[in-house]
């Protein structure tokens, strides 16, 4: 069984908890991913803990950190944005690439957390979920954990041209990680059950599932491009690309409740 990491806001102000009792009041995130992985994981063990973590959850990502992203990982992705696009062969040149897309997604601070709103673009007509694995990288870029996202996006927006492609990603609400960070090697993360429900006004609208065994690259891959000119020296999280998505004929819609369950690490989020 995998240790959790997770973020709650108590009246004293975000505190950091493991497998559900708290951690001193003092542990940070940015400062635990400075470490070597074998050495932070030893001093995680060490820490003392106390009382029932039991404040709402926040976010697992601190205000300065960043949330960064990989596109066109899965094949059905891959053939999704091709048939949105005007610009078809960006992506399939990007899927066979040696070098993969990366973006920005959001900081620390934007990122919505288990049960905290999500958002469409008001100027968007085409929305939708992008439920992903996320990983979780200390400074040197060693992956030591995972969490379930929601990259939120705007097909509409990238369909018209890829270079659209922050303002259809980058917006108020349109990142959820959560609910904590499940602590594991890499090697525990190649073949993970991915699922996505969407339920409107009580009932499912959507729904589907994927394994991250699907993803083309390795996650070592993925973290090591990230890193490769960019210091990041409060850690990082990685999105890894996502292979579900929804048809033409579905769009996010205010009141929705998007579900993504990574091998029962379950990340709930109400739309706006």
């Amino acid at each position: 069984m995998h240790s959790l990491l997770t973020r709650h806001a108590t009246t004293d102000g975000p505190r950091w908890a493991l497998d559900g009792r708290y951690l001193p009041a003092d542990f940070s995130l940015s400062q635990w991913l400075g470490l070597p992985a074998g050495e932070a994981r030893d001093s995680l063990a060490r820490l003392p803990r106390e009382g029932d973590a039991d404040a709402p959850l926040l976010a697992p990502v601190e205000d300065a950190q960043e949330v960064w992203a990989s596109g066109v990982t899965y094949l059905s992705s891959r053939m999704a944005r091709e048939a949105e696009s005007q610009s078809r062969d960006v992506y399939q040149k990007v899927y066979d690439a040696e070098r993969p897309e990366l973006f920005f997604k959001a900081t620390g601070w934007r990122v919505a957390g288990h049960g905290a709103p999500i958002r469409v673009r008001a100027d968007s007509a085409w929305d939708v979920p992008e439920p992903e694995l996320v990983l979780v990288l200390t400074s040197a870029g060693e992956i030591v954990g995972y969490s379930t996202g929601n990259d939120v996006s705007s097909r509409s927006i990238e369909g018209e041209n890829p270079l659209y492609l922050p303002q259809a990603k980058v917006y108020d609400g349109g990142c959820a990680i959560g609910p904590g960070i499940r602590l594991c090697d890499a090697a525990q993360m190649r073949d993970l059950a991915v699922s996505l429900e969407i339920r409107r006004n009580g009932s499912p609208a959507f729904a589907g599932t994927t394994r991250t065994s699907q993803i083309k690259r390795s996650l070592e891959e993925l973290a090591g491009w990230l890193l490769r000119e960019l210091r990041q020296p409060r850690g990082a999280f990685l999105f890894t690309g996502t292979g579900i998505v929804p048809g033409e004929d579905f769009t996010l819609r205010s009141g929705d409740v998007v579900r993504i369950d990574i091998d029962g690490l379950i990340l709930e989020n109400p739309v706006q």
